[in-house]
């Protein structure tokens, strides 16, 4: 086996702009790059809090496997129970789309109610008619939690209202958007409706209700160009929080704020305004691969095909402060040459290593674009002769 390095790429980026400091009133934050998972603004990110209705990022990620996988539809129907129902004490104060006993509502509608109005029935009447109740679905969401990598988040309920076991960080909500983005592009659309009014009310208190409770609580989405998603919270003890995402020259940054004391949904939107307006003034990033690309191809031994096409399964990216320059950034790829088959596909083939000034930033595991077969014992034997006869 022969080590072989790669040099991809060498690029040159000279702008620079002096940085400026920033620091939030919130408790906890997290500002990252969607691309190159850059970490451009930490505060107690790692700190488990309250989440607040983010919680219901987690389930309507749940909801959303459903749909992905064709059990449930946009335009199914799901039942409401008394848990639900508007006249339950439990949602006198709390944010809700106003249902009844016995109602039947789009699974659509759920969904933009969960997204829009925050509303905490609707998430009961998700959680209820996928597991049957809600103690269930949070054994969903804790199982769906650990699959994405989420190891210190745990949930009580469905709704993210107060629960001592509703604990969150905000790193991992972060983590949670981005997945949500990655994984169900066709849905997180949804997720930059600014209006929705509910139409298909069973009573004359909650049609009054509805009509005063169209606008969508992440204000960012109507103060910044750019923004898409995600979803606020707020408790009174908790204070205001918010993942948002916004997408600026084809650049998207990820933030998250939690325990915000200010006044208002409109306070906390600029608060988060002025956290990603700092990371877009302040920092650049450089794409050299997108996930999936071929980054070069790989001599196999004993192989059905000659060479391989080796990826990655993330961006190869980077994000540097403005001041610095990408003129000193190296892109290798380190593989042994050649691979022996049999090779899955996914299966590690290398690494690549992203240096700035001869010290490592990043490394991103060069994997197998496709699977190659090995070939029979008899053209093994042919295979080895033709080395020892011609080198080759």
């Amino acid at each position: 086996m022969i080590k072989k390095f790669l040099i991809l790429l060498f690029c040159v980026f000279t702008t620079a702009v002096n940085a400026d400091v920033f620091n939030t009133k919130a408790k906890s934050a997290y500002l990252f790059d969607y691309d190159s998972g850059t970490e451009i603004y930490t505060k107690n990110a790692d700190i488990l809090m309250p989440p607040s209705s983010m919680l219901k990022l987690m389930t309507l990620a749940v909801l959303f496997d459903e749909i992905k996988s064709g059990h449930i539809k946009m335009t199914d129907k799901f039942k409401v129970s008394e848990n639900a129902d508007y006249k339950n004490p439990f949602w006198y104060s709390a944010s809700k789309m106003c249902l009844v006993t016995g109602q039947k509502i789009s699974v659509q509608d759920v969904i933009l109610a969960i997204i829009v109005l925050s509303a905490g029935d609707a998430s009961v009447v998700v959680a209820e008619n996928i597991a049957g109740n809600e103690s269930k679905f949070t054994e969903l969401m804790q199982k769906k939690a650990q699959e994405i990598g989420i190891k210190q988040s745990s949930f009580g309920n469905a709704s993210g209202l107060p629960n001592e076991k509703n604990l969150m960080t905000s790193r991992e909500l972060g983590k949670l958007a981005k997945y949500i983005i990655d994984e169900y592009p066709d849905i997180y659309p949804m997720f930059a409706t600014k209006k929705f009014e509910f139409e298909e009310t069973q009573t004359k208190w909650c049609s009054d209700w509805v009509a005063t409770h169209t606008l969508n609580y992440n204000k960012l989405l109507f103060n910044m160009a750019g923004a898409d998603g995600l979803k606020t919270g707020h408790t009174e003890d908790g204070g205001y929080g918010m993942v948002a995402s916004a997408k600026v020259g084809g650049r998207r940054l990820i933030g998250v704020i939690n325990g915000f004391h200010g006044k208002g949904h409109d306070a906390l939107a600029e608060e988060m305004k002025k956290m990603l307006n700092h990371a877009y003034k302040n920092t650049h990033n450089k794409i050299f691969y997108r996930a999936n690309d071929t980054i070069t191809k790989i001599p196999v031994w004993y192989g059905v095909q000659p060479e391989i096409e080796a990826t990655t399964n993330e961006n190869v990216a980077i994000t540097l402060p403005k001041e610095d320059s990408f003129k000193s950034v190296r892109v290798l790829a380190r593989y042994d040459t050649p691979v022996v088959a049999p090779i899955k596909q996914g299966q590690q083939i290398g690494e690549i290593v992203i240096e700035k000034n001869g010290d490592i930033m990043k490394r991103i595991p060069l994997v197998a674009k496709n699977k190659v077969r090995k070939i029979q014992f008899f053209g093994r034997v042919l295979k080895n002769i033709s080395v020892m006869i011609w080198g080759r």
